[in-house]
């Protein structure tokens, strides 16, 4: 199989879904906690480089959903809905969850940061798969 052999608007479409959920987790649902729970101001969290801070994370989001839409093309095609919002959401579970976890605890980072970052992660990952999923 090609590498660039995968559903596009997928790709695009679980990102933009993934940005959209860390809009919301990070703002309205636990943006105070987790400026708390990161030792960051209001001001410092403004004051960060806007354009490379969102244009990175929507480039990260873009290549952990082309992995994911690569992973389904190769190995997945004949799975159900269910199952590939159940495979994405143990990718977080699984894989991302552990080494954020393992890096906050020799970081010495709080149990309230990794469990916030953690709650994220399962629903981003959960939700690109819901979009896979469904443009699949």
């Amino acid at each position: 199989m090609n590498l660039f052999d995968v559903n596009w608007m997928g790709v695009i479409g679980a990102a933009v879904m993934g940005f959209v959920v860390g809009g919301i987790w990070y703002g309205p649902i636990m943006g105070k906690r987790w400026m708390g729970a990161a030792g960051l101001t209001e001001e410092e969290v403004q004051s960060g480089n806007m354009p490379l801070i969102y244009g990175g994370a929507f480039a990260f989001s873009l290549l952990a959903s082309w992995v994911l839409a690569h992973t389904y093309a190769t190995y997945a095609q004949e799975l159900s809905v269910a199952a590939k919002v159940l495979t994405a959401t143990g990718v977080a579970a699984g894989f991302i969850i552990p080494a954020i976890g393992t890096n906050y605890l020799f970081s010495q980072k709080g149990k309230a940061l990794f469990f916030i970052d953690a709650g994220y992660w399962l629903l981003f990952y959960t939700a690109m798969g819901a979009v896979h999923a469904w443009l699949g």
